[in-house]
C-alpha cells in the first residue's frame, strides 16, 4: 500500500540525524527541484538535523535553491534518499560515502534494486509529485519555498500538463500544494520558462534543420559547433525536446549531441505513440515508455538506433490502419 510507505519513509527520516539526498547525474528541473525541496522540508521539520543535498551544480538551476558541499568520508551511519533515478549508478555526488540505510523514490520503470525502502510509482508525472505526496501525508514542513520548488518540477515534467503521465492525481497533489502554501505561482512560470535570446534563436535553428522520415522520425544531429555558435551549453537540446510535442507529421523525435570530453553520443528521444523505452534499452539506455534516452560511444549505434526508431512508426502506422 503506498500509505505504508509514505509512512516508512516519514519514520526513517525521523530517524537518522544525517541524511544526505542525491539524484541523477544530468540533473533536470524535476530532480534538481525535488532534492531541494525535500532537504528545506525537513531541515525546516527537524532544525537539529543535518541533512545535505549533493551533485554537480548547475549554474542555470541555481535558482531554484542552491546545493551542498560534503566530505563524504566524515558522514557516518547517514539515510540516503536517492530521487529521480532508477539506477543506481547514475546517483551523481555520493562517492565515498558510507550510508548504514537508502531510500529510492523514483517515477521512472524499475531497472535495480538498490536494496533499501523503495517507492517507485511509473504513473507520477514526476518526483517531486511524489516529494509532495510525501510531505502532505506526513508531519513534514510545508513552506512557500518548497510548495514553489515543488510545482516547478510538477510544472515542468509534465510539460505544464500536457504529457500523458498527468492524472488526476497530478490535479489533487497541485491542488493541496496551493491551498496549503498559499504561494503566488503565476511567476514561476517565468522563472521556469524564461530564457536568453540565445536559446530562442537557437530553438529555431533545430525547428529549421530537423530531418523528417516519411514514417514520422523527426532526428537532428546538434554538433559542438553548432552549440558555440548559439552560445548554448550541451544540456540545452535536452532541456528543449518537449518542445517539439505537437508537430502532425512527427511519431517519433529524437535530438542528438556529441560529448566530446567523454566521447559519448547523447541521444534524447520521445515519442507520441510508439513504445521507445524497450528499444533505448536495446542500446544500454532507458526511461519512460514515451520519453528515454541513450549514451553509446558508437555512431554505428546511433545510425542503428535511429533505424529502429523508425521502423517502430512504420509499425505503429500499420496497426492503426
Amino acid at each position: 500500500m503506498k500509505s505504508d510507505i509514505i509512512k516508512k519513509i516519514g519514520k526513517k527520516i525521523k530517524q537518522y540525524d544525517t541524511i544526505v539526498i542525491a539524484r541523477h547525474v544530468g540533473p533536470d528541473p524535476d530532480a534538481i527541484c525535488s532534492q531541494i525541496a525535500l532537504r528545506d522540508s525537513i531541515l525546516k521539520t527537524y532544525p537539529k538535523k543535518k541533512v545535505f543535498a549533493v551533485g554537480a551544480k548547475v549554474t542555470k538551476f541555481k535558482k531554484y535553491g542552491e546545493l551542498d558541499k560534503i566530505d563524504a568520508k566524515s558522514l557516518k551511519n547517514c539515510l540516503l534518499i536517492t530521487l529521480d533515478v532508477p539506477n543506481y549508478v547514475r546517483v551523481d555526488g555520493i562517492e565515498g560515502l558510507t550510508y548504514k540505510e537508502i531510500i529510492k523514490i523514483d517515477h521512472h520503470p524499475f531497472e535495480e534494486n538498490f536494496h533499501g525502502l523503495e517507492w517507485i510509482n511509473e504513473k507520477s508525472c514526476s518526483t517531486c509529485q511524489m516529494v509532495a505526496e510525501l510531505i502532505l501525508k506526513t508531519n513534514l514542513a510545508l513552506t512557500n519555498e518548497v510548495a514553489s520548488n515543488l510545482f516547478i518540477g510538477i510544472v515542468s515534467d509534465s510539460d505544464r500538463f500536457l504529457l500523458r503521465y498527468t492524472s488526476v492525481e497530478t490535479f489533487k497533489i497541485i491542488t493541496m500544494l496551493l491551498e496549503r502554501s498559499k504561494i503566488d505561482f503565476q511567476p514561476l512560470y517565468s522563472k521556469l520558462y524564461e530564457r536568453p535570446i540565445e536559446e530562442i534563436r537557437f530553438h529555431g535553428y533545430i525547428a529549421t534543420n530537423l530531418e523528417l522520415t516519411e514514417n514520422g522520425l523527426a532526428h537532428i544531429y546538434i554538433e559542438d559547433e553548432i552549440l558555440k555558435k548559439y552560445n548554448v551549453d550541451a544540456s540545452t537540446p535536452s532541456n528543449m525536446i518537449n518542445d517539439f510535442n505537437f508537430i502532425k507529421d512527427v511519431l517519433v523525435w529524437t535530438f542528438i549531441t556529441y560529448d566530446e570530453k567523454n566521447s559519448l553520443y547523447k541521444i534524447n528521444i520521445r515519442s507520441k505513440g510508439p513504445i521507445i523505452n524497450e528499444i533505448a534499452s536495446k542500446y544500454n539506455g532507458g526511461g519512460h515508455k514515451f520519453a528515454s534516452g541513450v549514451k553509446t560511444t558508437s555512431m554505428e549505434n546511433v545510425q542503428l538506433l535511429l533505424k529502429d526508431l523508425d521502423e517502430a512508426c512504420r509499425n505503429y502506422h500499420l496497426s492503426k490502419m
